[in-house]
């Protein structure tokens, strides 16, 4: 798995896992729990992940819809 998105914002979350869904990338959240368990104040990122085999396209799906990357992506 590579992380392709780190952020606090839901709906950008959201948004970036419809897109990939909607090209035939499974991406997968981790840190949800984590960031419930800190009261969903929003200082925890959740991060977005894909397969190794899909995450250049997912970083191209991502810019394409004005969301960028992580860091090192």
């Amino acid at each position: 798995m590579e992380e392709i998105l780190r952020t606090n914002d839901p709906v950008t979350l959201s948004f970036a896992e419809a897109l990939l869904r909607g090209e035939g990338i499974d991406p997968f959240v981790l840190d949800v729990h984590t960031s419930i368990l800190e009261g969903s104040i929003g200082i925890l990122p959740r991060r977005l992940m894909v397969a190794r085999r899909d995450a250049f396209r997912a970083r191209a799906v991502l810019r394409d819809n004005e969301i960028e990357p992580s860091a090192g992506a």
